[in-house]
Formats: structure tokens, sequence, C-alpha cells
């Protein structure tokens, strides 16, 4: 009697809904993840958190959708890359995010990252977050594990702050991308993926678009698509 009721509080405990703060390896946070449908949680540093809160039209919403759009036009132009909203990456042991959104390059076309049960394993080359504020840990403890796992370029959209961050990986640490003299800043590991981040916090899409647009007919760009594509080519050979 003693053994059965042990197995079965062991059952229950191995399948116990994740509470913020729960401290856990990555193995038991997808087993208890996988039992709260629409419920988002991450784990960051051995910690979870789980976001059950409103989420926001303005502060939110709306600013996601426009980042959304912005990457998935990139990516319709640009062969080798995919975008992911709210997808699990794993990380390494102690770290599983779902970051609001990831642009990465495929592996077959030199990509980091690979796919693995359905998941993004290791670190997409851009990840995505939009924050309320400065506070936020996205800016904090999450920051410093894309740094630590290889994150090369990580943008941080400060709504309340009304101010976009877009760190680039040199030498270990995140620095701030530089904005161009006419306004525009330009990725370095997504050539032709060009942003005027005024224009995105004034909600000027059109402007957004027009300036990318101009990335995408940059022959930067065009250099990478026909680098995008060999690879495929030498992938399918092999």
């Amino acid at each position: 009697m003693a053994a059965a009721l042990t197995q079965m509080l062991g059952r229950e405990l191995a399948i116990a809904p994740i509470q913020t703060g729960d401290r856990m390896n990555r193995e038991e946070f997808e087993r208890r993840y996988e039992t709260m449908p629409g419920i988002k949680a991450e784990l960051v540093e051995g910690v979870a958190y789980v976001m059950s809160s409103p989420v926001s039209n303005d502060n939110h919403g709306a600013p996601h959708a426009d980042l959304i759009g912005w990457l998935v036009f990139y990516r319709a132009q640009t062969p080798g890359t995919e975008v992911a909203d709210n997808a699990t990456v794993r990380l390494d042991w102690d770290n599983e995010p779902q970051p609001d959104a990831l642009l990465r390059i495929l592996p077959e076309c030199g990509g980091q990252s690979r796919s693995e049960d359905g998941y993004v394993v290791l670190a997409p080359e851009l990840v995505v977050e939009i924050s309320a504020s400065s506070k936020s840990f996205d800016l904090h403890d999450k920051k410093n594990v894309y740094r630590r796992n290889g994150v090369r370029e990580y943008i941080v959209w400060r709504t309340e702050d009304a101010e976009l961050d877009w760190f680039v990986l040199r030498g270990g640490s995140y620095e701030q991308l530089e904005t161009g003299e006419d306004g525009i800043r330009r990725s370095e590991v997504f050539p032709g993926l060009w942003l005027d981040a005024d224009a995105l916090l004034a909600n000027n899409m059109r402007r957004v678009l027009e300036v990318l647009q101009l990335g995408l007919g940059s022959s930067e760009h065009q250099e990478f698509v026909d680098r995008s594509l060999q690879g495929r080519v030498d992938a399918s050979a092999e």
C-alpha cells in the first residue's frame, strides 16, 4: 500500500503545473510544460517563468505584429532563412526560452541552430523580445543567457520607454548596433535586413517596409541569397 501511494504521488508530482520561481532542468520543464496548453512559460537559468497575465495590445500585441511583419517580409525574399513566432528554443540544459520572434539561417545554408523533435535547438542568429521597459529581465538575465549561448543579434523593443535596442555579439559581449547617418540600422548577420527604428516607433510601417525593400535590393543581400542557394545545392548533393 505504501509503495503504491508513493508511486501515485510521484506521478502527480511529475505532472504538477509549473509555477513561476520553480527550479528545474530542461527535461523536467518540458515534461511539465506539455501538460499546460495555452500557457506560455520559459526556463531561464534553471528558473521557470509563467506568463499568465493579459497581453496588452498597445505595449505588446501591436508591436509584436509589426516586428513579425518586418521579419516575414525579409524571409519571403531571402531563401535559407526562417522566422518563428513564440517558438520554444532549447539553448542548454538550464535554459529554454520562448522568444517573441526569431530569425535563423537554416543549417543547410550554414546556420548555427538545427531542428530536433520539432524544436529549435541551439542559438538562432537573431532573437526579438517585446518588453515593457528596461526593468524587464529581457535586458538582464535573459540577455546574458542569449549572449552566453551565442545569439548573434538581439533586439529588444521597450514599448513603455519608446526605445529599441539592437545588440550585436562581438568578442563575447553585446554592443549596440550603430545607426547609420541616414537613420538606418543594418544587420551584420543578415545582409539586407535594414530598419528605420524611428519609423517603427512612430508606427510608420510604410516607411519601415520601404527601407527594408532598399536593403533587399542591395548587392550584399543578393550575395547572401546566392551563398544560401549554393549551400542548399551542396547539401542536397551530399
